[in-house]
């Protein structure tokens, strides 16, 4: 009786373990996660990223990797949007700012915002909040010694306020509403003024909601006085490269997504001088092809040791002015290097641009 009872436990585990066996090795559901289980990372098309809304991975019916002739039309796809570089698109960003000068020497700059229809690339309009129209703003520029005055005017439905970055002034000019100021109701105007002390390369923005004003357009470049090179290098030209990447202004570049931003060109032997702004909510490593990046000054404070990179990191706020030795002929990719801001099966996006050197 009791080896019968053992032969039966021994079957009854026996036959335990066989069903085990077989229950693992039953495919599973790739889409779902089993009760209990770690959740799966959300692939960039899931999360809404750039990437997921330009590398889609079918062109025209075809997908990358769906049969013979998939990866034809994702190849045509490719270079008839890289091709179309630069695409023209209504308005532009970042244009200087006249100002008018007052019998006392001060320049006085206006600054109305207010709504807008953006189109950040061909056919992609936007419902932006802007400065005069434009996005990135308007950029502003004075000398060491002026003093000026900034009336800004709020059209749009909604309080707001400008906060002049890294700029050295009176606190009560500050721009941060409920602290050194009121915030400027939809209709209201109001006046910042104050000198210009010292050198600066940077950038204003609203500091009201800033979640929504910023990203959906509110930001400019400021360029007070012009930062010395280290060997007194003659610059050819002056420029900002402007990022974003949230809201609806999205991945850009001085407001617009590759194909359509900007090309910047160069005389081969010709020293140019960028200024990188973030105005965005992540780090952006920006790479340029071919060409040394000579870092010279850093949030506007010029660095006692330039040194070279060959991917300048720009965290959200800062700035990093280089200096481009245009010594190498040719067409250059200028892009972040965080290749889901950049480039997708459908080719390049976002955060991409060009130096033609001739």
């Amino acid at each position: 009786m009791q080896g019968a009872r053992s032969r039966m436990l021994v079957a009854a585990v026996a036959f335990a373990v066989a069903l085990t066996v077989s229950l693992w090795t039953i495919p599973r559901e790739t889409g779902g996660a089993a009760a209990g289980a770690a959740p799966v990372a959300e692939t960039s098309q899931q999360a809404g990223t750039p990437a997921g809304e330009h590398d889609t991975n079918s062109h025209d019916g075809a997908t990358a990797d769906g049969g013979a002739d998939g990866w034809k039309s994702m190849d045509q796809a490719m270079a008839k949007r890289d091709k179309s570089f630069p695409a023209a698109t209504k308005g532009r960003g970042g244009q200087d700012l006249v100002p008018a000068v007052l019998p006392d020497g001060t320049k006085e700059f206006r600054m109305t915002a207010k709504p807008v229809k953006w189109e950040v690339e061909p056919g992609k309009v936007v419902d932006a909040w802007a400065f005069n129209g434009m996005v990135p703003g308007p950029t502003i520029r004075a000398n060491v010694g002026d003093k000026v005055r900034i009336v800004v005017k709020n059209e749009l439905p909604e309080p707001t306020s400008v906060h002049w970055h890294g700029i050295q002034l009176p606190n009560k000019m500050d721009g941060v509403p409920n602290v050194t100021q009121d915030s400027i109701k939809p209709g209201e105007t109001f006046t910042y003024a104050f000198p210009v002390t010292r050198i600066a390369t940077s950038w204003y923005h609203s500091h009201y909601n800033g979640t929504k004003q910023v990203s959906s357009g509110l930001w400019g470049a400021i360029q007070f006085g012009d930062l010395p090179t280290p060997h007194k290098e003659k610059v050819a030209q002056k420029q900002f490269i402007q990022i974003q990447d949230a809201g609806v202004i999205g991945m850009t570049l001085n407001g617009k997504s590759f194909p359509a931003t900007d090309k910047f060109k160069a005389r081969l032997g010709d020293w140019v001088e960028v200024t990188y702004v973030n105005a965005g909510t992540m780090a952006h490593p920006m790479h340029l092809h071919g060409v040394d990046q000579l870092i010279i000054a850093k949030d506007g404070f010029p660095l006692e040791q330039p040194y070279k990179a060959d991917t300048v990191n720009v965290a959200p706020g800062e700035r990093y002015t280089v200096l481009i030795h245009a010594d190498q002929p040719g067409k250059w990719i200028w892009h972040c290097h965080i290749f889901p801001h950049a480039e997708g099966s459908q080719g390049m996006f976002g955060l991409v641009t060009e130096m033609e050197i001739s």
